[in-house]
């Protein structure tokens, strides 16, 4: 059974850091794509970052977070630096289908089936 498991979310200040970790289960993160979304309240899910071979941000949080595997705990983390107000939301590990993921499948969420309960960040000003 595949599944994802997400932590690390709170709350920070405006211009500091805070690390997401996801544990996968039933398969090994070394294989596989991993992607990074999340959902502000009232808006719709988006990309954030992903994670196969090569490694794939969104605009808005290029140059700040930085998407790594922990092979040897099978994890996938986000390390969120100079976060922003409009980083708050609820983020969203998922693990992807079989196969080779080009950026653009990286950013995909069609391409993930299996996805955590999520865990909430909030950024206070």
């Amino acid at each position: 059974q595949v599944y994802v498991t997400e932590s690390g979310g709170g709350v920070v200040q405006e211009g500091h850091s805070l690390t997401l970790s996801c544990a996968l289960f039933g398969r090994t993160v070394s294989s596989y794509a991993m992607g990074w979304f999340r959902q502000a309240p009232g808006k719709e899910r988006e990309f954030v970052a992903g994670i196969q071979w090569t490694t794939v941000y969104a605009d808005s949080v290029k140059g700040r977070f930085t998407i790594s595997k922990d092979n040897e705990k099978n994890t996938v983390l986000l390390q969120m630096n100079s976060v922003k107000p409009e980083d708050t939301a609820r983020y969203y590990c998922a693990t992807g289908r079989v196969g080779y993921f080009t950026d653009t499948r990286l950013r995909q969420e069609s391409e993930y089936p299996f996805w955590g309960q999520g865990t909430q960040v909030t950024v206070s000003p």
